[in-house]
């Protein structure tokens, strides 16, 4: 079946895996979001408690969902992979090293004779959920901003700057783009605890917690959609793969691809709707239209980037060395490979909705929590 596809349509197909799968983890970041609340929202170490269970529940799917987007994103464009991850070191690292403390933060913050304290974990947690959202949003938007670094015509690459990456937090639009990620994950955050935990005083706060990161994310998204509308993107010509600089490439994108305008318009809307159904009238619910809606406002980006003969990784350094879907991707031996291990997707998704399901038949309680022995 794959077999017959042409390698162009292989790699299509790989780069709209890639933003479905980008766009779950970004909708999973808010146990990030939730991480950060921990001593906004809850008041005793009994209210922190059952907000640490009530995210530790969904910690490990968020952690399956990263890993997921980064193994496809790398696996099927390997040059993507060593260009970033061995030129753009630091800010890769940092990002690895605040997910490693999540997962020791829950697995030890409630063990016997632990020797640094709840509190040392929780301020992880706290350091997973803001600096590794933010930099995980930076190292996104190094995809419309670009990079330094060369490649040559064997594919060695290389850096050129001694900075390794974090360089890219000098450019106002990757920080905003960080800090918008930032601010939603605390949004959606704030939902998912409405929804989840049934302390009304918890509840309480968690609507006011969504109003106030909404008054800082708003402006932050409006601010990033207007800058992508309007900058200058890169494209090449898809017979001489000569790369350059087209004016309003974006916009131009959404021009030709109207369902991903569309996507981007109805995830806009739905995400503004759950905004709108929880502040004004007082809706448990809005995670799931903020999930939806963040999910197609994702997927939208990722498709403006990878197609209509755009390059999703701009070279700062070399133009010609900028890289694209074409040029980045394995072969087409790999993709077809790959492509037959992508029908077990839907059923890892699947598995997902059926544990979550099970999970959260119940708002979780300050007794159910206190009851259990073994919780986080």
């Amino acid at each position: 079946m794959f077999e017959n596809l042409s390698l162009l349509v292989l790699q299509q197909y790989w780069w709209f895996l890639i933003a479905v799968l980008g766009a779950l983890f970004v909708f999973m970041t808010f146990v990030q979001g939730g991480q950060t609340l921990l001593y906004t929202l809850a008041e005793s170490d009994k209210e922190r408690n059952v907000l640490v269970n009530s995210l530790g529940r969904k910690w490990e799917l968020t952690f399956t969902s990263l890993v997921m987007f980064g193994g496809a994103l790398f696996a099927a464009f390997p040059l993507f992979y060593a260009v970033s991850f061995g030129g753009a070191y630091y800010v890769w690292m940092a990002i690895l090293f605040s997910f490693i403390i999540q997962a020791v933060s829950y697995e030890y913050r409630k063990k016997p004779d632990n020797l640094f304290g709840e509190r040392s974990y929780e301020i992880l947690l706290f350091i997973n959920g803001s600096v590794g959202v933010f930099l995980i949003g930076a190292a996104v938007a190094t995809l419309f901003t670009g990079g330094n670094f060369i490649v040559n015509t064997m594919n060695l690459s290389r850096w050129t700057m001694p900075s390794y990456g974090l360089e890219a937090l000098l450019d106002p639009f990757n920080v905003a783009f960080g800090l918008m990620l930032f601010f939603l994950a605390r949004i959606q955050g704030s939902m998912y605890f409405l929804n989840n935990v049934a302390e009304e005083s918890i509840a309480e706060r968690a609507r006011k917690s969504v109003r106030t990161n909404a008054l800082f994310f708003l402006p932050l998204f409006i601010g990033v959609a207007v800058a992508i509308l309007l900058m200058s993107g890169y494209g090449y010509d898809p017979q001489s793969k000569s790369v350059e600089i087209v004016a309003f490439k974006f916009l131009k994108n959404f021009m030709a691809m109207p369902v991903v305008a569309i996507m981007l318009l109805a995830g806009t809307l739905l995400v503004l709707f759950s905004l709108y159904s929880t502040l004004f009238k007082e809706s448990n619910r809005g995670i799931w239209s903020s999930g939806l809606g963040t999910v197609l406002v994702v997927m939208s980006l990722f498709l403006i980037l990878g197609l209509n003969n755009t390059v999703y990784y701009p070279s700062l350094s070399d133009l010609q060395s900028s890289l694209s879907i074409e040029n980045s991707s394995g072969s087409h031996y790999t993709l077809t490979a790959m492509s037959y291990v992508s029908l077990f997707v839907p059923a890892v998704l699947a598995y997902i909705i059926v544990v979550w399901r099970a999970m959260d038949r119940e708002p979780i309680t300050i007794d159910e929590v206190e009851a259990d022995s073994h919780h986080y």
